[in-house]
């Protein structure tokens, strides 16, 4: 069940990083030059996975390091696939898909799969200081 638990979390990402999406074409886009809009919209979203799984995870008992640890390699892998499944079925190439990789561009998806990585263990952390 914990596992279950764990994956629906993920599921709660989702549609955050679709609102952070439509946030960015429709409003900061408009106002904002795109280098700047979609780094903006990384920065945001990476803070909003941070805050689902802080919220979150906590509410899944026994959770160990390991735990975090898979957890967050898990997270990111459906977090790549899903962004490439998409991405792919929506008309987009391999070359703009891996693009999005390069922060050079003004793109700061890599910070978001970063900080998809490494949520969990960061509020792992946090729960066995407030246990302290």
């Amino acid at each position: 069940m914990k596992w279950v638990k764990i994956l629906l979390i993920w599921f709660c990402i989702i549609p955050a990083a679709i609102l952070n999406g439509g946030f960015r074409n429709y409003i900061l886009d408009k106002y904002l030059p795109t280098t700047v809009a979609l780094a903006l919209s990384g920065i945001i979203l990476s803070g909003l996975i941070l805050l689902i799984t802080a919220l979150l995870l906590p509410r899944v008992r026994n959770l160990s390091k390991k735990d975090c640890i898979i957890t967050g390699l898990i997270w990111m892998i459906l977090t790549v696939c899903f962004e490439f499944y998409f991405g792919l079925s929506s008309g987009a190439g391999w070359h703009e898909l891996l693009q999005a990789y390069n922060p050079l561009s003004g793109n700061l998806w890599i910070l978001v799969v970063l900080s998809t990585l490494f949520a969990p263990i960061c509020v792992f952390r946090k729960i066995i200081n407030k246990k302290m």
